[in-house]
């Protein structure tokens, strides 16, 4: 049964880690969450080998709209009812770390985490519009980053001026087990497996029920 989270602080606690594990950060805001975030999620740690994933939940993510966002605790709850994995932890840590942007999360994590292997996961959809994040070169350059195909964006992500200019760094598939040891800048794209589901496409579901 999952824990009801409204009313106390558990949900936005660090999950357990230790040095040396490799951990993969998916990071979003789970509105709501879904089978394909799980399905990215359990292609990651198969294909990357990693120990655990995190998946991110933000208070609100800067570059949207947050108003009619969900509070950070129900999205927190709900996502662990669709991870329903032993090695996917869901976390609102982001809140507590009182970070705005992905670039400054990643350095905190770092710094609260030495001696982990983390490794940056996002959809192929993100990729695409990666440069617009705020420092998205730093975060390239702080720890590797693994792409997860999403049905139609495909080829507009690798064609993107983030792709673009991470070309020289990009790894092969078959490498996916070295990809949380590589020195940053480094990148994977996993094909695989694609959902065809999305937050946006269940919220306008919801709205229209």
């Amino acid at each position: 049964m999952t824990q009801n989270l409204v009313g106390t602080n558990e949900h936005l606690r660090l999950p357990p880690h230790a040095p040396g594990l490799r951990i993969g950060l998916f990071g979003g805001s789970f509105n709501p969450a879904h089978d394909g975030h799980r399905l990215a999620s359990l292609t990651a740690l198969r294909r990357l080998q990693l120990d655990r994933v995190w998946w991110l939940v933000t208070p609100g993510n800067p570059l949207k709209d947050n108003s009619g966002l969900p509070s950070l605790a129900e999205r927190v709850r709900f996502s662990r009812q669709i991870a329903d994995h032993s090695r996917i932890h869901v976390t609102g840590i982001e809140a507590s770390l009182r970070t705005r942007y992905t670039a400054d999360t990643l350095r905190a994590l770092k710094r609260r985490c030495p001696g982990v292997n983390f490794v940056w996961i996002m959809g192929s959809d993100n990729l695409a519009n990666f440069h617009r994040w705020n420092e998205w070169r730093a975060i390239a350059r702080m720890m590797p980053i693994a792409v997860i195909d999403r049905p139609g964006s495909t080829h507009s992500s690798v064609a993107s001026p983030a792709a673009n200019w991470l070309s020289r760094w990009r790894i092969s598939e078959s490498q996916g087990a070295a990809l949380a040891h590589a020195k940053p800048p480094a990148w994977i794209f996993l094909h695989g497996r694609r959902s065809e589901l999305s937050s946006t496409m269940l919220r306008e579901r919801a709205e229209q029920d």
